[in-house]
């Protein structure tokens, strides 16, 4: 068995092993690699393991160093899950050993892998995330039918406030209604620069919903489609979202519009345990799976607490969702790409 490192050329035999693969994630793909480095400067090691001309394992990392929040060799920053993908447990223990001898080397604080499943129950694993998805049925009636009573209601009183949408493949009016979604809940927004790179890089499995209201974009969400699986993952409302119920109203339509592409499942994403967004998923009815995102500490005696509900944080939340529009598009970025 050989280790070798993804290169330009290899990207095609990477992106089958993850197609082919049943743990594969949309997150395994060869070109999160570019936007980490291109976009965000972060330094990347996409690692497989090779025999007789098959990969029979891989293990994307990228490396996060700020002095806000610490130093990190991560499986991967922004995604759900992106850990181990193999089908030989020879080739997993040679690349857990090659990611130790790496993590030593950038002398980083600690390892963190993100799987759906317990894959290395000697690392340390803290829970922090649960998972949220559903079976999409194939009309829209019974996929109304399949949602908890209660948010089923609220869903077709969004229906009766005279809402539209459109499927689209450019960044605005996406990234004006997120940016200001995410000041309002005190988050550093991500560089529009990175949505556009994910545009650029995955148009076959991207496109932007957007909800208008008399013609104004009230609502919008950047999904992501994978292997049957439609997942909204960035996404946000302006200020007259509740009172419309837009964000309700994208979100049904957005199933809906994901059946009709043949996809079988509404991925809801991950959401921390205790938000708000857990709570508002739970409403739907759909079941929570937890997330295993395991560590191994290097430099560090103990884990890194970077969740926002760590009190150390939340003058700055608070001070955060008082910032003009303009002013936290612009410092938002600069913070957004280091939360990991």
């Amino acid at each position: 068995m050989q280790l070798k490192q993804l290169t330009p050329d290899t990207r095609p035999q990477w992106d089958d092993f993850v197609m082919s693969h049943p743990e594969g994630e949309f997150f395994h793909l060869s070109g999160w690699q570019q936007i980490f480095e291109q976009v965000y400067h972060h330094p990347c090691w996409f690692y497989y393991i090779e025999h007789q001309g098959r990969i029979l394992g891989l293990l994307p990392l990228a490396q996060i160093k700020s002095w806000i929040f610490g130093n990190k060799l991560i499986s991967l920053p922004f995604s759900v899950c992106a850990g181990i993908l193999s089908t030989d447990p020879e080739a997993t223990r040679l690349l857990l050993e090659q990611a130790k001898t790496l993590a030593t080397s950038l002398k980083v604080d600690c390892i963190e892998l993100r799987h759906r499943r317990d894959m290395l129950p000697d690392w340390l694993t803290k829970p922090s995330h649960e998972n949220f998805a559903c079976e999409l049925a194939g009309s829209p009636e019974q996929i109304l039918a399949g949602v908890k009573k209660k948010q089923r209601a609220v869903i077709r009183q969004s229906l009766a406030n005279g809402l539209s949408f459109e499927i689209e493949q450019e960044v605005e009016p996406f990234y004006s209604i997120y940016s200001e979604s995410v000041r309002n809940l005190g988050t550093p927004v991500f560089a529009k620069a990175y949505f556009q790179a994910l545009l650029a890089t995955f148009p076959e499995y991207i496109d932007i919903l957007t909800v208008r209201s008399q013609g104004q974009p009230v609502s919008s969400v950047m999904s992501f489609y994978f292997k049957h699986q439609v997942m909204p993952y960035y996404g946000g409302g302006t200020l007259s979202a509740r009172e419309l119920k837009s964000n309700d109203y994208m979100y049904y339509q957005l199933m809906c519009h994901g059946a009709q592409k043949g996809m079988t499942q509404f991925d809801f994403g991950r959401s921390k345990l205790g938000s708000g967004a857990h709570a508002y998923k739970k409403h739907w009815g759909m079941v929570a799976q937890p997330l295993f995102y395991q560590s191994c500490l290097v430099k560090s005696q103990s884990l890194p607490n970077v969740s926002p509900t760590n009190p150390k944080y939340q003058l700055f939340i608070k001070a955060w969702k008082k910032l003009p529009l303009p002013i936290s598009r612009v410092l938002g970025p600069v913070l957004a790409k280091d939360l990991g």
